[in-house]
């Protein structure tokens, strides 16, 4: 961890700076597994005064933790649930009425997905290809859905409109 008066600087550097007042400014604090949480909580209080918006206290261990925490730097909080961690299982319900405010899952769609595209290869190299993986597979329509694709070219064609540059020979 660096130096609380660098970070410190930092945040205040980056709070300065803030052109839209809904930039949401999260200042994260790395210092409980180095220096302690008694230590993260101090941390948190002087990143806040610096002008972060929300603090992100990672690697706390315990439900009684990010209680302490949450107690101990009042605001917003934002918690970090990553599978394989320090950090306990809970659920988004639970971290809120720890005091949590925002929560992330900063890998898990990332792990779901390498896992599934292991699964895939193993099928295509036993099977030949892909025929028995469809039914697992996003169909063309639901990505689509999913991204918005006709809104999109909707606003496409109500700003873009294709024309033929003169001078150029029409055949």
């Amino acid at each position: 961890v660096v130096a609380t008066s660098e970070m410190v600087e930092k945040v205040h550097t980056a709070a300065s700076a803030k052109l839209d007042p809904d930039f949401l400014l999260i200042a994260r604090t790395d210092a409980r597994s180095v220096e302690g949480l008694g230590e993260a909580i101090e941390r948190g209080n002087a990143y806040r005064e610096a002008g972060a918006d929300m603090i992100f206290p990672e690697g706390l261990e315990s439900e009684d933790e990010f209680k302490a925490f949450a107690d101990g730097c009042p605001g917003l909080l934002m918690a970090n649930m990553t599978e394989f961690g320090k950090t306990p299982f809970y659920t988004a319900t639970e971290f809120e009425q720890m005091g949590y405010k925002m929560v992330i899952w900063p890998v898990s769609s990332l792990r779901v997905a390498n896992k599934a595209q292991a699964e895939l290869y193993a099928a295509i190299k036993r099977d030949g290809g892909t025929h028995n993986q469809v039914e697992r597979m996003q169909t063309r329509q639901e990505l689509y859905d999913t991204i918005g694709l006709h809104a999109f070219e909707e606003l496409d064609a109500s700003i873009v409109k294709t024309i033929v540059p003169e001078g150029i020979p029409q055949t």
